[in-house]
């Protein structure tokens, strides 16, 4: 049964929740109990082994037309293989049967795969190869030796010379023209030697070539196919494939595995049963994925890689709450210090730095207007949209290179202050080396990447554990994107998220991450001298 029914008084909530930016409802979170009963109690089965290792699951309540009130539950992506699990919606479009179309053409594009497989595992390509190599080999030392005799005939011909003794100068010469002769012959011989073997190769890898763009022909089409076939409704009973859904966007196509995810599931299938969405929620179940941050049991927003064309699609035509990140906070960028090259400005939580995508108002769009004569990007550096505290702005060029500069070498000093969301047992003092890579598919999310990764250096000294909070200062030595929110959540840091980091902890009514002081140090050439801003945090 995919529809579940909710049994009791049940308030049904006036506005749909947004899935960017949200705490789950009431009745959202007696769902997720539910749900996580049924799968607590399927451990031992294939499909509890599967999504232990880690899977989103999310539930939507829905409204009957008789006013019977339930919830549908979903999953993302496929367990062992399947998208149509008893008691889930099914996936929006089921591309995975085994004759149907995507599968036949798979296992055209599976076979050019075995086809290459095939040839560069051949004894006589391998062979080709090894002669190749081999080939190469005895070139280098044939003519390596005959270059030695060279020398070594020249050092002897000079000698000779220099002795002033009887000598035939034009059979010195001769011998020299002929040891110049032999090594070109040499050099003829193994070059013809060794293009008669690139040949024979060149026919292996001109066909794998062949196969290689017919398998990225059948590839794109099948995915552009696949594509195609996806088609979203939204709540006004418009239709609309992937394809035309993200090409308004920067990627123009879709990422792979687009529309699999538990959010359209839910929304497809309530519309397609005349069901009316009322609230939505989603969590992680199971272990975290290596690189990213995932917590068991932990709710989640929608991704934005993903799901946020697809969702602002969808939910066109439902009334959805307003995403707060979203909202413009002119009045509260408060002023600090003020001089005459110089401003230092205490940035609440959730304004951006520098202007996004978005027509949302930043920090350098309102010093803009409040400077209309400075000159310069103004904004040295940048802190998180959720992120609180001291920022510098220059009001002219030279101002700006110099702070750069300054930033660059290390000369300026960041001291901030956050509450992690529980009473770390860690030494009081420490550092934190974790490299980060964006999370492409989930920006502005990052992950730890130790393969990949920029370097991130971070030190702490915790203040004080008290209530199941631990108050913690942070002195980052690098500037990395979400550089100590995630050494804060990683296990690999800190492993307690910062209280408010709804990206890598939990949501709450702001992220408690202060960014308090800034120092920098003396200069040689410094216009100032030594400075210090401290903007405590009111947390």
């Amino acid at each position: 049964m995919v529809f579940h029914p909710l049994t009791g008084n049940n308030e049904c909530p006036p506005r749909f929740n947004n899935p960017f930016y949200y705490e789950p409802h009431s009745l959202c979170l007696t769902a997720v109990e539910q749900l996580k009963a049924e799968l607590s109690a399927a451990t031992s089965t294939p499909f509890g082994r599967e999504i232990a290792a880690g899977k989103m699951f999310g539930v939507l309540i829905v409204e009957r037309d008789n006013g019977e009130m339930g919830y549908l539950q979903a999953y993302s992506g496929q367990i062992c293989g399947r998208s149509d699990w008893p008691d889930y919606v099914p996936a929006i479009f089921d591309y995975l049967q085994p004759n149907g179309y995507f599968k036949t053409h798979e296992q055209q594009i599976s076979a050019i795969n075995d086809e290459i497989k095939r040839i560069e595992s051949s004894q006589e390509y391998r062979q080709l190869q090894q002669d190749l190599a081999t080939t190469q080999a005895e070139a280098q030392d044939r003519i390596s030796a005959q270059r030695s005799l060279m020398e070594q005939s020249k050092k002897q011909r000079d000698q000779l010379r220099q002795s002033g003794k009887g000598f035939d100068e034009t059979a010195l010469i001769r011998e020299s023209q002929f040891q110049k002769a032999e090594l070109r012959r040499i050099k003829l011989q193994y070059a013809d030697k060794e293009q008669h073997i690139i040949d024979g190769i060149g026919r292996f890898e001109s066909n794998i070539q062949k196969l290689k763009t017919k398998r990225h022909q059948r590839s794109d089409a099948l995915q552009r196919w696949l594509f195609e076939h996806f088609s979203l409704l939204n709540a006004r009973g418009e239709t609309r494939n992937l394809l035309d859904i993200f090409a308004p966007t920067i990627s123009k196509i879709p990422p792979s595995g687009s529309g699999e995810c538990c959010e359209p599931r839910l929304l497809q299938y309530a519309y397609e049963h005349h069901m009316h969405p009322l609230q939505m929620a989603m969590f992680w179940w199971g272990a975290s994925p290596k690189q990213e941050l995932r917590r068991h049991g932990q709710f989640y927003p929608a991704c934005n890689g993903k799901c946020k064309p697809i969702l602002n699609w969808m939910l066109q035509g439902l009334d959805v709450e307003p995403n707060p990140l979203d909202a413009d906070n002119h009045n509260e960028l408060r002023t600090i210090d003020v001089g005459e090259h110089y401003v230092v400005v205490n940035k609440p939580a959730g304004m951006l730095s520098v202007p996004g995508k978005s027509k949302r108002e930043s920090v350098a769009s309102i010093l803009r207007e409040r400077y209309p004569k400075a000159d310069g990007p103004m904004m040295v550096h940048r802190l998180d949209m959720a992120t609180s505290g001291l920022l510098i702005a220059t009001l002219d060029m030279p101002t700006y290179i110099y702070l750069q500069r300054l930033f660059a070498t290390h000369r300026i000093r960041k001291r901030y202050v956050a509450i992690l969301n529980g009473e770390i047992e860690v030494p009081t003092e420490g550092t934190i080396a974790l490299p980060l890579a964006p999370d492409i598919m989930d920006r502005p999310r990052q992950k730890a990447d130790h393969e990949h990764g920029k370097r991130a250096i971070t030190r702490y000294h915790i203040i004080e554990r008290k209530n199941g909070k631990t108050r913690i200062a942070l002195f980052p030595e690098t500037g990395r994107t979400h550089q100590l929110r995630v050494h804060c959540a990683h296990p690999e840091g800190l492993n307690c998220p910062i209280l408010g980091d709804e990206l890598y902890g939990k949501k709450a009514d702001r992220m408690y991450l202060h960014a308090e002081e800034i120092e920098i140090a003396p200069d040689e050439v410094s216009p100032w001298g030594a400075m210090k801003w401290i903007c405590k945090a009111d947390f």
